[in-house]
């Protein structure tokens, strides 16, 4: 089982990519575990990008798909793999397919900007503990306090809703569009082209689960 998840930010991928990388036994590869760990060997490639990410540059698509050819090649990558955060843009997705990199399913996890919104902004953490509230979804007992210890709660930056609204909005910029791409290469019926699957990610995460599973004929 090859495939890419994609979906907005707070869209609930790392979630469903748990479930299905422990359905298929396959590994999650996402960019930046790849590059911390093509750094940490010293490979000629990891080297290459540590030098650009020292000056603080993007590392560059030709780079990343290197990386991409070589993991794929490792055993555990023999059942198949889950591209999580990869390809985010259309020259990233074009390169991949000139490498031959083959993929079975493309699936989308599709939730209204609105629904993150709330989802995300409304998340309070424990910072000692790390465990999570929600101030709708899964209230503490007393309001802006954790259940066990009484310490206070606070909303981590990542989840204030300016800046939750400004990653969906580089998403639907950058990485939205390889929606129409694959559905398009989908709709082609080439032979290397993968099924496109958009799955509705709103509700029980088990439904969601289970609908993922059907879309990929588990």
């Amino acid at each position: 089982m090859k495939l890419i998840l994609l979906g907005a930010p707070g869209a609930g991928k790392g979630t469903q990519a748990k479930f299905i990388c422990d359905k298929f036994g396959i590994p999650q590869i996402s960019t930046g575990d790849m590059l911390r760990a093509a750094v940490k060997a010293g490979t000629p490639l990891g080297l290459e990008a540590k030098k650009i990410m020292d000056a603080g540059g993007l590392v560059r698509d030709d780079i990343i798909i290197g990386l991409v050819k070589e993991r794929i090649q490792q055993a555990d990558c023999a059942n198949g793999f889950l591209f999580d955060g990869f390809p985010r843009t259309i020259p990233q997705a074009d390169a991949m397919r000139e490498a031959g990199v083959a993929l079975d399913f493309v699936v989308e996890i599709d939730v209204p900007d609105s629904a993150i919104i709330e989802r995300m902004s409304g998340r309070r953490v424990h910072p000692a503990s790390g465990r999570t509230y929600h101030v709708k979804f899964n209230p503490p007992k007393v309001e802006g306090k954790d259940d066990d210890s009484g310490e206070d709660l606070v909303q981590r930056d990542d989840d204030q809703e300016e800046t939750v609204k400004k990653r969906l909005a580089v998403y639907h910029e950058q990485t939205e569009v390889l929606v129409g791409y694959y559905s398009k290469i989908a709709d082609s019926g080439a032979a290397d082209a993968p099924k496109y699957v958009k799955v509705a990610g709103v509700g029980s995460v088990d439904a969601i689960r289970d609908a993922v599973f059907q879309a990929l004929g588990a």
